[in-house]
């Protein structure tokens, strides 16, 4: 039998037994990134530290007993050859530790991830970003919050002011010049930079507008904050405006070119 959780109670219960699992998966990374760890290189030129390896087996651990019969794709298993078969079921999309450059350079912008897709669309995520102290949860509409050690809250995405926008942009990879083109559509305000799924996190509590992603991600890089995203209001399109999808058995498992933004539309601004 396959699990489903296709109802709002079901996953406001799978997301709440999330919470100490990511946060032990957390615990793992910050073990690794307080020491004095090294770094090797994945065949496709990625780095990884060890943190990757010990959120991962902390993560899968807890998913073999929570939703044993669900397929979980996770970016380390992936990398080592174990490929789940998935077919048209729920999965799990797992990125143990996203953003490995930031990690490296030690500034707090990584994330460990832990999404749920179902009929090819992220119902939940948490995200976790431990060095700086902040969980998001996101399991359907309206569902969307911030907690941190001693605090939680709501958290929902923004209306623009139509005058400019605050557009977030990736710290370590690069968009090239079709960033620049896409923009030259809309006001920008303020164009800042950010590592990591953080990116999505920072559209959904309300602190920045836009997210194009105009270079290569995984579907393990998205699918967690992509659920916060369109829990709190927010949704996600590939460059042609179809809504971003996952599907398991998609070559490398790569994403089309997106843009994530806030409750808001072209035809909110004057563009």
């Amino acid at each position: 039998m396959t699990h489903r959780f296709d109802t709002p109670e079901a996953r406001a219960r799978l997301a709440e037994a999330l919470v100490p699992v990511i946060r032990a998966a957390g615990a793992a990374v910050m073990t690794v990134y307080d020491s004095d760890f090294s770094v090797r290189t994945k065949d496709d030129d990625s780095p990884v530290t060890e943190a990757d390896g010990r959120a991962e087996a902390v993560i899968l651990d807890a998913l073999d007993r929570l939703t044993p019969d669900v397929p979980v794709v996770a970016e380390e298993r992936v990398a080592a050859g174990h490929v789940p078969a998935v077919d048209d079921g729920p999965f799990w999309l797992v990125d143990p530790l996203d953003g490995t450059k930031e990690f490296i350079k030690r500034n707090g912008e990584f994330t460990v991830n832990i999404g749920l897709v179902e009929d090819h669309a992220p119902v939940l995520g948490l995200v976790l970003a431990p060095a700086l102290d902040r969980l998001y949860v996101g399991h359907g509409p309206g569902t969307a919050r911030l907690l941190t050690a001693d605090a939680a809250r709501p958290i929902h995405c923004r209306r623009p002011d139509p005058a400019g926008l605050v557009v977030l942009a990736s710290r370590s990879h690069g968009d090239g010049g079709a960033m620049d083109a896409f923009l030259a559509r809309y006001p920008v305000a303020a164009r800042t930079s950010a590592g990591s799924s953080l990116k999505f996190c920072r559209v959904a509590e309300g602190a920045a507008d836009l997210y194009p992603r105009l270079a290569p991600t995984c579907a393990w890089d998205t699918a967690a904050a992509h659920a916060v995203l369109l829990a709190a209001g927010g949704h996600v399109e590939t460059a042609e405006g179809a809504p971003l999808t996952y599907d398991g058995r998609r070559p490398g498992f790569l994403n089309p070119h997106f843009v994530a933004r806030g409750a808001w539309t072209d035809a909110d601004l004057s563009v």
